[in-house]
């Protein structure tokens, strides 16, 4: 096959409105209160629950959902937000079918486990929906300042645990908006309505915590000068390098990161103002490259293709997430490493891949080469810890920042916790557990170094 050498085909407005509201409207339905008790009853109530040990954040799953079952809806938040304090986005998006559900022993003599991750949003939902009085109170003015960098999923459940402890926090963060991958790197459909920002806003009630916008570490402000002037230092900014595909990169129309597509959409105002190809490819085989793939066949693309250079069972994909690319007209070809951009005119016409094989421990080109026709084609092979700005104080391990459990870094007044702490598995729950733990590490050490 050869690349077409037609004119480019990216262009906006490629659906009518009634389409693109169909396509980007919430791709998974809460559950009504009838659903919700019925999938409730479904629940052993398990001593010693094993979906409550899986879950990274250590939700008490049997208990929340007891409440549910009880009407007591304002219990079950309770139960939720306390353990995890964005639970409600991590309902949306947290791979329940590899953690708590997997655990679910319904598992065992049935194929269907109880819907964590749905009664769990439900009760969050109707929360938030109501929220009353607060759940959750401040502690006695500490009189310590502590500065988070980064007001992502670590950061935020950082800073609401060091409020609720008395402390006060600044968060610093390089975008426009809170909420970090929540706001600029999930699938629009994943997340409608502006949720990620009334999360935020529930959380900052609290009260204690300020987040100022528009300040990068290493640009606005230094680590040294933060250590300078904080009691103590979180430090959540996330992964903002981009992997290359590992060949040369035209500077042309229709190349792109996977990521900065993604945010532009999580922005967007209007679906039919954003241009999209007619033909895809998206090179990667995470959670990234699926939310690229089928938003640009929701954005009215004609055909996408996921390519990978392994198997299908090394994709960090979830199954869920390739089985939805799938049900969403995403071909997923395997074995095919990028060799070159073909391109006409400063535009993207295709690409040449190398067919792979496994051979041992190694991949391998096989020798065999083929192109795919593309007007577009996004990067989703990763993202990498920009370590410039904390490399002269920290120590980094496999390119990210050396902590302990409790997410102590080499510096005694640093913790570090999310995608750019060394050892995660990039969850968006596992962050906010890395926040809460941080936190707790936090005022233990200002308490000691306090004389309490």
């Amino acid at each position: 096959m050869t690349a077409t050498t037609s004119a480019p085909n990216i262009r906006p407005a490629r659906l009518s409105a009634g389409e693109y509201a169909h396509n980007f409207c919430d791709a998974h339905p809460p559950l009504t209160l009838a659903q919700a008790l019925i999938e409730a009853d479904r629940c052993y109530y398990c001593y010693e629950a094993p979906c409550q040990t899986a879950c990274p954040t250590g939700i008490d799953i049997p208990s929340f959902i007891q409440r549910i079952a009880d009407g007591n809806i304002r219990g079950s938040a309770n139960a939720i937000l306390s353990a995890n304090p964005l639970g409600g986005m991590c309902a949306r998006v947290c791979p329940t079918e590899v953690l708590c559900e997997q655990a679910c022993v319904r598992n065992t003599n049935e194929d269907k486990p109880v819907e964590i991750g749905q009664l769990q949003r439900y009760a969050t939902d109707a929360y938030f929906a109501k929220p009353g009085a607060p759940l959750f109170t401040r502690a006695a003015a500490t009189g310590r300042r502590i500065v988070v960098v980064g007001a992502g999923p670590a950061g935020l459940a950082c800073a609401h645990g060091l409020a609720r402890l008395g402390h006060e926090v600044l968060v610093l963060d390089a975008n426009a908006k809170p909420g970090g991958l929540n706001e600029y790197g999930l699938a629009t459909y994943k997340t409608v309505d502006g949720f990620a920002q009334q999360e935020i806003d529930w959380l900052l009630s609290i009260g204690g915590i300020e987040i100022r916008n528009n300040t990068r570490l290493g640009r606005e402000v230094t680590l040294a000068e933060l250590v300078a002037q904080y009691d103590a230092v979180f430090l959540g900014m996330g992964l903002t390098g981009v992997n290359s595909i590992g060949i040369r990169e035209p500077d042309n129309t229709g190349l792109r990161n996977a990521v900065e597509f993604i945010a532009e959409l999580r922005q967007a105002s209007d679906y039919a103002q954003l241009p999209i190809g007619r033909q895809v490819l998206v090179i990667g085989g995470g959670m990234t490259a699926v939310d690229a793939a089928v938003q640009s066949r929701k954005l009215g693309a004609d055909e996408v293709s996921i390519v990978y250079r392994r198997g299908p069972q090394d994709m960090s994909a979830s199954g869920h997430e390739i089985e939805w690319a799938k049900s969403n007209g995403v071909t997923i070809r395997h074995w095919a490493t990028p060799k070159e951009v073909l391109q006409e005119g400063g535009a993207v016409r295709g690409m040449r891949f190398a067919k792979t094989r496994q051979d041992g421990d190694k991949l391998v080109e096989t020798g065999e080469s083929f192109d795919l026709p593309a007007d577009t084609v996004y990067k989703a092979i990763g993202q990498t810890f920009v370590g410039q700005p904390v490399g002269a104080l920290l120590e980094l391990q496999g390119g990210r920042i050396q902590t302990d459990e409790q997410g102590r870094t080499s510096h005694n007044k640093v913790w570090a916790g999310g995608d750019c702490r060394c050892g995660g598995r990039d969850l968006t729950v596992e962050a906010v557990e890395h926040g809460k733990v941080a936190a707790l590490s936090m005022h233990a050490a200002l308490s000691v170094a306090n004389g309490v």
